[in-house]
């Protein structure tokens, strides 16, 4: 059978299966590349980085705001 018979079976189109046949092929180490649970790894460790930068810029400004608020002439009390 070829490939385009087996993915009309499967009801893919044959570039989806020629995708799936090379990842396998990555998975098990036979052709170089990034394995899939390696790509998930990484999606992940970008979305950690992304919230974490985003944290990082809240405290940011949040220092920034507070150390403006507690200068002498500006707003506070103290003399």
């Amino acid at each position: 059978m070829t490939v385009e018979q087996i993915a009309k079976d499967f009801g893919v189109h044959p570039m989806t299966l020629f995708k799936w046949l090379r990842q396998a092929d990555v998975d098990a180490g036979t052709r170089p590349g990034v394995s899939g649970s390696e790509s998930a790894e990484l999606r992940e460790a970008r979305k950690r980085i992304r919230l974490l930068e985003q944290e990082n810029e809240v405290l940011r400004r949040a220092a920034a705001y507070l150390s403006q608020a507690n200068l002498p002439g500006k707003g506070s009390t103290r003399s």
